[in-house]
């Protein structure tokens, strides 16, 4: 299900998944080149490392904007809502 665009942007962002998009074109570079199999997986977990604090940046200011407005609302619905959305993606991460 596809969500509504809102208006808090995440173009902060964009200069490091391009560097990501790099990073993962180099391994599969590596792969192609037949690169040793520790420093293939080096590069994977640094992939790996970036993706997630972008993703952790993204999260931040998900609570820092999105719930906290929720949560000023004093609507509960809606904060029951944001609340609800973290505890699954939080869960979702964690497996």
């Amino acid at each position: 299900m596809k969500k509504k665009r809102h208006k808090t942007t995440h173009e902060e962002n964009l200069d490091r998944l391009s560097r990501l998009e790099g990073q993962i074109r180099g391994v599969r570079r590596m792969v192609e080149e037949g690169a040793y199999c520790i420093d293939i997986i080096t590069q994977i977990q640094a992939v790996r490392s970036a993706l997630g604090a972008v993703g952790l940046r993204i999260l931040h200011k998900h609570m820092d904007h999105c719930v906290a407005d929720a949560l000023r609302s004093r609507s509960a619905k809606e904060a029951e809502v944001k609340i609800r959305e973290l505890m699954d993606v939080l869960k979702r991460q964690s497996s």
